[in-house]
């Protein structure tokens, strides 16, 4: 696996992935799991009145940027975030299909 530096609005991550499309899924990923998350694993709360830190709520533009050498690269691959969050939501819809296909059985 290769590792790609992905980016979108506030949002710079690194992730080792097969392919740049799939890192921009994984980080389309990380990002929808502070409205959406999708597992059972409790994540950072947004109602936690003990931790003071601030919560940084990642916002993503437009375009996702996927460069295996480096953020803010003008060689960076781009794509549609809007059609990044389609092929995720095919993904998880995918997952809960099989997730409830194994409860039945």
């Amino acid at each position: 696996m290769s590792q790609y530096y992905v980016q979108s609005g506030n949002l710079r991550t690194v992730v080792q992935a097969q392919s740049s499309v799939k890192a921009a899924i994984w980080a389309v990923h990380q990002a929808m799991q502070q409205v959406l998350p999708v597992d059972e694993a409790p994540t950072a709360s947004v109602a936690n009145v003990e931790d003071p830190r601030p919560v940084t709520v990642i916002m993503l533009a437009k375009r996702i940027r996927i460069s295996e050498r480096g953020f803010d690269r003008r060689d960076a691959t781009e794509l549609s975030t809007l059609e990044v969050m389609s092929q995720w939501n095919e993904m998880v819809a995918t997952l809960d299909r099989l997730e409830r296909m194994m409860h039945a059985a």
